[in-house]
């Protein structure tokens, strides 16, 4: 396979469906302490199509039927899962309360469930 050094890819950005915005909001942004990049919708009463993101990371969150489908797995590389556990705890979030999991492959996770049946798995290699 010839190699051809234009080709660049920069990131993944995986779009999750959302089915209630004040609820998506409360998650991802009161809890896992994500920010809106950006809203859209093409009119007053379409479906929203949001980007948030922490850091490095961005995501989409979407109401449009056919972005997405409920109940997916996003892996998120990351350090420090330790300190993200804490803060998380800190926040009392009445839904979920995760525990951070070492795993045979070599890695500690932290799983978290949004309400529309995501999993968020934050997972740090360990050394």
């Amino acid at each position: 396979m010839a190699e051809n050094s234009q080709i660049t890819l920069k990131r993944l950005i995986p779009i999750l469906r959302i089915f209630d915005v004040v609820k998506a909001r409360e998650f991802y942004l009161d809890y896992l302490g994500f920010k809106v990049d950006f809203e859209h919708r093409f009119h007053d009463t379409a479906p929203l199509f949001m980007g948030i993101s922490r850091d490095d990371l961005v995501m989409f969150l979407s109401e449009h039927h056919g972005d997405g489908t409920p109940g997916t797995h996003v892996i998120i590389q990351m350090d420090r899962v330790d300190a993200l556990h804490a803060e998380l705890a800190v926040k009392k979030y009445k839904y979920m309360n995760p525990g951070i999991q070492t795993q045979e492959w070599g890695t500690r996770d932290l799983c978290v469930v949004d309400p529309f049946n995501n999993q968020i798995v934050f997972s740090e290699r360990i050394e």
